[in-house]
């Protein structure tokens, strides 16, 4: 099975270990964005990175995703009750 996108790129320092850049167009091919969970693994021939799961969005990105319409809007919409009563 030929790979659908092949790139030659090399290993650097980056901090006390070694990183790998991956480019835009590696990373639209397999799927990577930021924040997305990922396994690495050894295998026979070299490194195998493969998506786990969705990101995790932040509170703004969550916040920004609300729609009142489709999440229910107001937790509580029944009136004021026991010491609420003013």
């Amino acid at each position: 099975m030929a790979p659908a996108l092949k790139v030659e790129q090399t290993i650097q320092e980056w901090g006390n270990g070694l990183g790998v850049r991956i480019t835009s167009p590696v990373a639209k091919a397999a799927h990577f964005s930021q924040g997305v969970p990922i396994s690495v693994e050894v295998v026979k021939d070299g490194v195998l990175l493969r998506v786990v799961g969705k990101p995790k969005l932040s509170l703004s990105q969550k916040l920004k995703a609300f729609d009142p319409e489709i999440h229910g809007g107001e937790a509580m919409t029944s009136t004021p009750i026991g010491k609420e009563i003013i």
